[in-house]
């Protein structure tokens, strides 16, 4: 068992993230429209046992009403793919990646996002980690992705483009920005905290 030194900050302010530098994830991103290109997507993402995962729904101003989830962002070391489940679906490479436990997919309040993704179709979903466990685990008082980014990583990320139209035709920049850099930034704050990981 590794020693855990513990975080000597536990928590973090709003007015300490804004004093923070503002930073975006500047590697490559590869948005994916075309469900052709989904068997050699999930080839690459095979190779690595944890990838940053999020995804992003169009939001909803009448209430009772229920969008679908329109894009699924999953991050390698040095790659983000923006897959748009809206134009591709739910294929059978989606659902084995989602099913197998040997690639660990880290994420913020992931149940929300697994359920709207099960509302596409049923699957079971395997090898999920709530990193807001792993820091609960670590003894830290925060949960959501911006402050333990501030907290364990030092920077700011934009939250700015969160509730854009993910559904529309074509991303802009500040979209495909906001959803890679939230998943990278997801892999990042896993590899602080996977000392902390309960089996």
């Amino acid at each position: 068992m590794p020693h855990r030194e513990p975080f000597e900050k536990k928590t973090i302010t709003h007015e300490e993230i804004n004093e923070l530098p503002l930073q975006a994830y500047e590697g490559k991103i590869v948005v994916i429209s075309d469900h052709t290109r989904l068997p050699k997507v999930f080839d690459e993402i095979k190779n690595y046992k944890v990838v940053g995962f999020d995804t992003e729904t169009k939001p909803v101003f009448v209430r009772g009403h229920q969008n679908k989830v329109a894009l699924m962002q999953i991050a390698l070391p040095e790659k983000v793919f923006l897959i748009r489940i809206n134009h591709t679906g739910l294929s059978k490479e989606i659902i084995d990646f989602l099913e197998n436990e040997n690639i660990l997919k880290a994420g913020v309040a992931l149940r929300d996002d697994i359920k709207a993704l099960q509302r596409l179709k049923k699957f079971e979903p395997k090898g999920v980690i709530e990193i807001g466990g792993l820091a609960k685990n670590a003894g830290l008082e925060i949960e959501g992705v911006k402050k333990l980014a501030g907290l364990l990583l030092g920077f700011r990320i934009s939250k700015s483009a969160q509730t854009s139209n993910w559904e529309s035709n074509d991303l802009n920049e500040k979209q495909i920005s906001y959803a890679a850099t939230d998943a990278w930034v997801c892999l990042e704050i896993y590899k602080k905290l996977k000392i902390y990981r309960t089996k």
